[in-house]
């Protein structure tokens, strides 16, 4: 092996750990998100206002040590089928600056369905 052959290999792979370290934090993050929805669901919800839901996950999200910009409140939504069971999905999405204009735009999405029924 060349030095030029080296220092291309050594471009490639420094390019794509740069790019891991801009990623790995958010999926990381992402990680917090579906272990406190899963705790919040799995959690006696019965009774509870999606008001209340709101701000008992942005509390373990605090916990979780995912970001307070992150996730708004409203990124936070319950529906409810027919059979009357309620699912608790919490959709965003994260801009990450990667290079000059460049940039990530991350799709994250979670929806668990809830223990008990929720008042609307």
């Amino acid at each position: 092996m060349t030095l030029v052959g080296f220092l291309v290999i050594l471009l490639v792979v420094g390019f794509f750990g740069y790019m891991a370290m801009k990623l790995v934090p958010s999926y990381t993050e992402y990680g917090g998100v579906v272990k406190a929805v899963n705790q919040e669901a799995s959690s006696g919800t019965s009774g509870k206002s999606l008001d209340e839901i709101r701000r008992d996950l942005m509390f373990k999200f605090d916990n979780q040590y995912v970001g307070d910009n992150t996730i708004k409140p409203t990124d936070i939504t319950i529906s409810r089928d027919n059979g009357g069971s309620s699912t608790l999905h919490v959709v965003y999405d994260k801009d990450i600056p990667f290079i000059y204009n460049i940039d990530f735009l991350l799709h994250f999405e979670k929806s668990v369905k809830m223990q008990g029924n929720v008042n609307e």
